[in-house]
């Protein structure tokens, strides 16, 4: 029997949890696509008795009321991954999804979506079948579209402060590749801000023999991946980070054709928000001043996705991890530095100016942790966390969190 305060995680449920983080694993969902997933997650709810709405699309939002006290709430994430899932476990994906072009692809919670579900909706039964240990009210977002930076964002616009309480603080927490029964934390900035683009490069068409008659997009493109990468390490301070990826480059069709145009696709990563404005900037510079050098029309520049800025309260945290160590243990807590890996949990306290804290708990056991070649990361294809103690862990930590602010 694991206890958190007055309020325990028994076998039976501990079963529950386990079969429910097995069904979910097994039938992931695209990003604004999780319609089954939010129809369970609702069902739950309302079974136990707890006051929920859509919000956002596919995000569902309960509300659970215990008379008078402060007001905290919790997120966990809902959508799944376009991945061929490879773990080998019996539970595994056959899952297929569409993409907004149509495409059918397979689907994969490979980065541990399904962990951060069952563990809230376990964490919302926990505390509907003990209010005689705290008071107050917990706002429970399951919050859809977070792999594309859509959801955060469709769920504030649809009015998520103005339907739910304001909490005083917004807490959340995510699966990650370390040993399971920790819990890692960053004071501050504890993931990166990201934007990503499409840059589509305009020139003039011709046969590849008589390039004198063209503008090649190709060339120009090259010109301005090659541009790009000096702003890393031409115009930011060394002691300032920032990462900036050409991931894609498509143009032309055939090769003795010079194509009209070609695109490319940039992803920028950015800890201050100052740096990410000068790297932003230099992006929009470089890439008009190397068409414009070229005689080209200006490129269209597409966003495809941007991230918030995730800014782990000092205050905030450090209470909240004197209190994680008393339940799982002095060694079973670390402080570790910040990673470039990105969320849009931010934007949700950001947008009603509360403070947040953001953790990770640790998602493989001692045997995947000490076999030999890399240990399986998040958007792997053979990313499967260790049930237990993972998943008991997230329930400990969820509640920790929670009941720190409205705990008797």
């Amino acid at each position: 029997m694991i206890t958190t305060d007055a309020v325990q995680l028994t076998d039976d449920l501990r079963e529950q949890m386990h079969h429910l983080y097995r069904h979910l694993h097994a039938n992931p969902e695209l990003s604004m696509q999780e319609h089954a997933t939010a129809e369970l997650i609702e069902d739950r709810l309302a079974t136990l008795g707890i006051e929920n709405f859509r919000c956002g699309g596919t995000g569902v939002v309960g509300v659970l009321h215990n008379g008078e006290g402060p007001t905290v709430a919790f997120r966990a994430d809902t959508d799944g991954l376009p991945l061929a899932e490879d773990t080998g476990v019996d539970y595994a994906s056959t899952a297929t999804g569409r993409l907004e072009d149509g495409t059918t692809v397979p689907v994969m919670h490979g980065c541990g979506h399904d962990t951060h579900v069952a563990v809230l909706l376990t964490v919302a039964e926990l505390l509907a079948g003990a209010r005689e240990a705290w008071a107050g009210t917990v706002v429970l977002i399951f919050q859809p579209g977070e792999e594309t930076g859509a959801g955060a964002k469709a769920m504030l616009a649809d009015g998520l402060w103005d339907k739910a309480p304001a909490p005083e603080v917004v807490y959340g927490q995510h699966v990650m590749p370390a040993l399971a029964g920790t819990v890692r934390y960053t004071v501050g900035d504890a993931l990166t801000m990201a934007d990503s683009w499409r840059v589509t490069v305009h020139g003039k068409g011709a046969h590849a023999s008589q390039p004198q008659d063209a503008t090649d997009p190709i060339v120009l493109g090259a010109h301005m991946i090659t541009r790009i990468q000096t702003i890393v390490s031409r115009e930011i301070d060394a002691r300032r980070a920032a990462v900036v990826t050409v991931a894609t480059f498509h143009g032309g069709l055939k090769e003795n054709i010079i194509p009209a145009s070609a695109e490319f696709t940039l992803n920028v990563r950015t800890f201050d928000p100052a740096v990410r404005d000068h790297v932003l900037g230099a992006l929009r510079r470089i890439i008009a001043a190397e068409a414009a050098a070229s005689g080209a029309p200006e490129p269209t520049i597409e966003e495809l996705s941007t991230f918030p800025r995730n800014y782990n309260d000092p205050e905030a945290t450090a209470a909240l991890v004197e209190r994680f160590r008393q339940v799982l243990g002095e060694d079973n807590v670390v402080e570790v530095e910040p990673v470039t890996a990105s969320e849009d949990f931010g934007a949700l306290a950001a947008a009603i100016g509360v403070p947040s804290v953001f953790w990770m708990f640790g998602g493989h056991d001692v045997t995947t942790m000490d076999a030999e070649g890399p240990v399986p990361v998040n958007h792997s294809p053979f990313f499967a966390p260790a049930v237990e103690p993972t998943l008991s862990t997230g329930v400990q930590a969820a509640l920790t969190a929670i009941l720190s602010r409205v705990g008797h």
